[in-house]
């Protein structure tokens, strides 16, 4: 029985050789001399028959191998490395500074942090635009402190226009000298009977001493003496401010900033430990 010859590189096996695959062959691979192979080999990659020098895929140029080395070629993840002078670090992704388009890394992306060629500085007009914009605030608070001089002028006006008509009706104690006497319109507080009462003082007393009093002559509840209940406390009528109880009243007189005014108006009412000022200062002449 004749064996079919099978060269080295044929793209199939016979049929009547696969039954005799233990038997020996020819090779006609072109680059090889003839070798006796008892055991020629199918490529797995692309089917073909080869010798057992050539049964590589790398051996015989199988186009598999080209096919499998791109793929892992372009499977390699891709880096990335960073332009600042001095930084080895290295990106997966792109990280591309939109002013002077280098990669940089995560660290060193801001234009701050690579010390970018075309980082914008500041000009020159901004300085001039912040000072322009403080001469504006201060010009307000210029306002604002001449108002204040204008109100507390109209205030003073008031007061010893209101002085006069005090003097007729203020209660006080009688055996106080004409010279010592601090007039003031008392508002009471909120919920009281009486809505306000006009009262003299005298000017050397403390303010603590000037709450107690004015207690007494409105039948006003005073627990100034006790820790936990609210006191009853004198307020400044524009600020809303609790008077310290330990000032003097004729010090509060003497004051260039907002003081009082003989023949102003004050406010009692009753504040928590902590409050220091009184809201809402208004409602009280409504």
């Amino acid at each position: 029985m004749s064996v079919p010859a099978v060269a080295c590189g044929q793209d199939s096996v016979p049929a009547g050789l696969l039954l005799l695959r233990a038997l020996c062959v020819h090779t006609s691979w072109p680059a090889c001399q003839p070798l006796a192979d008892f055991l020629p080999f199918v490529c797995d990659g692309c089917s073909g028959i080869f010798c057992l020098e050539h049964r590589r895929r790398e051996s015989h140029g199988c186009p598999e191998v080209t096919v499998v080395k791109g793929r892992l070629k372009s499977d390699t993840p891709a880096s990335y490395p960073c332009s600042f002078e001095g930084c080895a670090e290295k990106e997966l992704v792109p990280v591309i500074c939109p002013s002077c388009q280098k990669n940089f890394c995560l660290r060193h992306r801001h234009q701050s942090e690579h010390g970018c060629e075309k980082l914008e500085t500041p000009r020159p007009r901004m300085a001039a635009t912040q000072k322009l914009v403080q001469d504006i605030i201060g010009s307000k608070t210029g306002e604002t402190a001449s108002r204040r001089r204008r109100g507390a002028q109209s205030t003073a006006t008031a007061a010893k226009v209101a002085l006069m008509r005090l003097k007729l009706h203020a209660a006080g104690d009688p055996s106080l000298p004409q010279t010592e006497r601090i007039y003031l319109q008392v508002f009471l507080p909120k919920g009281s009977k009486e809505k306000s009462k006009p009262m003299f003082f005298c000017s050397r007393w403390s303010i603590g001493k000037v709450v107690d009093f004015a207690a007494s002559l409105a039948s006003l509840r005073n627990d100034n003496n006790r820790l936990t209940a609210k006191k009853l406390r004198l307020c400044h009528m524009t600020s809303g401010e609790a008077l310290p109880l330990d000032h003097s009243l004729e010090a509060w007189i003497a004051k260039e900033d907002c003081p009082l005014y003989n023949g102003g108006n004050v406010i009692l009412e009753y504040l928590n430990e902590e409050e220091q000022f009184l809201k809402n200062v208004d409602s009280y002449l409504e």
